[in-house]
């Protein structure tokens, strides 16, 4: 719910719309421990859908788990996966990373710069039951060690894709006061 940028659009607000432009058929926003103060303050919108996790607490990779759960209601050939703290990558970005998992389907993909490997990451369908069975704890990086060969990495100028907005002090200096 934080926000950014001086139109006051929040973190939900700017990933969504960043997915949406960048070419994601459909974004699905899992939430956890704050589920309810996030429905409360989003609305869900055409081709935005918002998943509840009820094991949030076991760790990221039950939210993947969840949203995977979903997807497999569909015929998707990967799943595009990002972090709210990661609200200022582009769509630029997220084109690129699209375009490379319809050239390179059975590969993750992820974008690269100068040794950095950032979000998003996509997995494609094939690994889909592999990160059912990852361990919680270790999260999706235990999939992407385990496939380090077959990972198609995107050379990105976009800082936002490396920037992670985890503490006070990341807010304050990469959004401002």
């Amino acid at each position: 719910m934080l926000t950014i940028g001086s139109g006051g659009e929040t973190f939900f607000e700017r990933v969504t719309r960043t997915l949406l432009d960048g070419g994601v058929d459909e974004v699905f926003v899992v939430v956890g421990a704050d589920a309810e103060v996030i429905r409360a303050n989003t609305r869900e919108a055409p081709r935005v859908r918002i998943l509840n996790n009820p094991d949030y607490e076991r760790g990221q990779l039950t939210s993947l788990l969840a949203a995977l759960q979903r997807i497999d209601e569909t015929a998707v050939s990967g799943a595009l996966v990002t972090l709210i703290d990661v609200p200022l990558v582009s769509a630029e970005t997220v084109r690129a990373l699209i375009a490379a998992h319809r050239e390179h389907g059975a590969s993750i993909v992820r974008p690269v710069s100068n040794g950095r490997h950032g979000h998003p990451v996509i997995f494609p369908r094939k690994l889909f039951d592999e990160l059912r069975r990852a361990d919680p704890a270790q999260g999706a990086k235990a999939v992407v060690h385990a496939h380090t060969a077959d990972i198609f990495e995107v050379t990105v100028g976009d800082e936002g894709a490396f920037i992670d907005i985890d503490t006070p002090e990341d807010y304050e200096r990469w959004v401002g006061p």
